[in-house]
């Protein structure tokens, strides 16, 4: 399962209730002694940013783009090369240097992200230039390609069996190989996390500053691994815990989800809503309503497996209950429309039938990051524990790719310790479906240098959820150097 939220909807509706409260500061975040020079960058107007609607969107003069020649291969630094690509909006007022962004995934194009939700970190960007990208393997950064079996494989409903998909999983793998092999094995985050080096470096900063979201912690922890003595400040909202395994992972994300249902139709019935008087009539119409599948939408098929991935993209934040509301009782009246566009925002699907990257390059990294290679027998011991955990939204492919992987694999990036870095601040959210609150705690002990800030409110990432009381502590840590004090918590909202 993805660990991110199908970034370009969430942040789109989080844009409103986002912003500084801190007044800026002259605080100059901790200098450090550069390394060797990285490669050039070169800005220029950004020409194929999107909209809110995954359409064209008009190009912002405030808004840049680049592109950095990072290798393909560490190992031979002076071989082939490949482009990253970046974005930039410079900063609006006496400058403290670069804060560089990775929102999530992995397979979440930063580029993409950063072009629509910038005005979200404006209190950042009165001080900071605010940079993203696109890690090696995503989209415009040598993007994993796969063929064209994305819409088969997420239609796949609960009631297919891991083995049944053998046959389609090792056509999806062949196409992944066929289309790019050649980047296949540099896609790891141990890699990307080189490339942040490098990025660190040809912004002309002494310290990387960094702002990493869901699966952006891991990449943040990473790098704190390998370069803890260029580590600036540092944030990681929505923590990861790199070492747990496909199981641990999937079975406690699907008690989080589980959790974040039952908030959900708990609310829903509080305020009345079409759906049920209570949260078990809201859980019964949702049974109901995925009974009726398959559904046309406009010459389109919505699935019971594209269904479930729509209502569980809403599952990510609190703001989306609503949608989640409105979908499904659309849906009860014959019109899915909303329920597949939330599903195509969760696959990446656009307007024009296409797809971007995000769940072949989500694959490729996953894969890359382990040596896990689940057999039928191990996929389907997961798939009927999730099973009885969530029945209704429990998803029968997750994690199933790996298993005919043509690239081995590694665990480097499993292993973090970031003793002698600056503190780091991890942000750990009570009702955080995707990364569960217990994986903050263990990601900063694991860090040796983390700080943990708990928010107890619901929600996939703490400083987007509309909290004003996140919003100030992780502000003045970037603003001001000053830590989140102890003890670190912040109320619901």
């Amino acid at each position: 399962m993805k660990k991110t939220v199908a970034t370009s909807l969430l942040f789109v509706l989080a844009l409103a209730g986002c912003s500084a409260s801190e007044k800026p500061s002259t605080g100059k975040p901790a200098s450090g002694t550069p390394s060797s020079p990285g490669g050039s960058l070169a800005w220029a107007p950004c020409t194929d940013l999107t909209g809110p609607d995954g359409r064209p969107a008009k190009p912002d003069p405030a808004i840049e783009c680049g592109k950095l020649a990072v290798p393909l291969d560490y190992a031979k630094p002076q071989g082939e090369t490949i482009d990253l690509a970046l974005i930039r909006v410079k900063a609006t007022g006496d400058r403290l240097g670069s804060l560089v962004f990775n929102f999530g995934g992995p397979g979440a194009s930063g580029v993409t992200t950063l072009g629509m939700a910038a005005k979200a970190f404006a209190g950042l960007g009165s001080r900071y230039d605010l940079v993203s990208f696109d890690p090696r393997g995503v989209d415009r950064s040598a993007g994993v390609k796969c063929g064209n079996l994305i819409e088969k494989l997420t239609s796949v409903s609960d009631d297919v069996l891991p083995i049944e998909l053998t046959g389609l999983n090792k056509q999806f793998v062949a196409a992944c190989e066929k289309d790019s092999g050649k980047v296949l094995p540099y896609v790891g985050t141990v890699n990307a996390a080189q490339d942040l080096d490098r990025m660190r470096q040809a912004l002309g900063d002494a310290r990387l500053n960094y702002f990493g979201i869901s699966y952006g912690t891991h990449l943040g922890a990473v790098y704190a691994t390998k370069f803890p003595k260029n580590v600036g400040r540092f944030v990681l909202d929505g923590a990861l815990d790199p070492s747990v395994t496909l199981e641990q992972r999937t079975v406690i994300q699907m008690h989080g989800f589980k959790h974040a249902y039952d908030a959900f139709a708990a609310d829903c019935a509080k305020r009345a809503c079409a759906l049920g008087k209570d949260p078990a009539a809201v859980d019964r119409t949702l049974r109901d309503l995925l009974k009726r599948m398959p559904m046309d939408v406009k010459g389109r098929t919505l699935t019971k497996g594209l269904a479930q991935l729509g209502m569980l993209t809403s599952l990510y934040a609190k703001q989306t209950w609503p949608v989640l509301e409105q979908a499904t009782t659309a849906a009860q009246q014959g019109d899915g429309s909303i329920l597949l566009a939330l599903a195509d925002a969760y696959t990446g699907r656009k307007p024009d039938g296409t797809y971007a990257t995000m769940l072949a390059s989500n694959t490729a990294v996953n894969c890359a990051d382990t040596t896990e290679r689940p057999d039928a027998a191990a996929m389907k011991r997961i798939v009927t524990k999730v099973g009885r955990i969530f029945p209704l939204l429990a998803t029968s492919n997750a994690g199933v790719f790996c298993q005919d992987w043509p690239v081995k694999g590694t665990d480097e990036a499993k292993h973090v310790d970031a003793t002698g870095s600056a503190p780091i601040v991890v942000v750990g959210g009570k009702g955080d479906p995707a990364t569960p609150y217990e994986w903050a705690p263990k990601l900063a002990a694991s860090l040796k240098t983390g700080v943990v800030l708990t928010y107890e409110g619901e929600g996939h990432g703490a400083y987007l959820s509309g909290s004003p009381c996140v919003t100030r502590a992780i502000d003045t840590y970037f603003l001001n150097g000053t830590l989140p004090g102890a003890p670190a918590t912040c109320p619901a909202v």
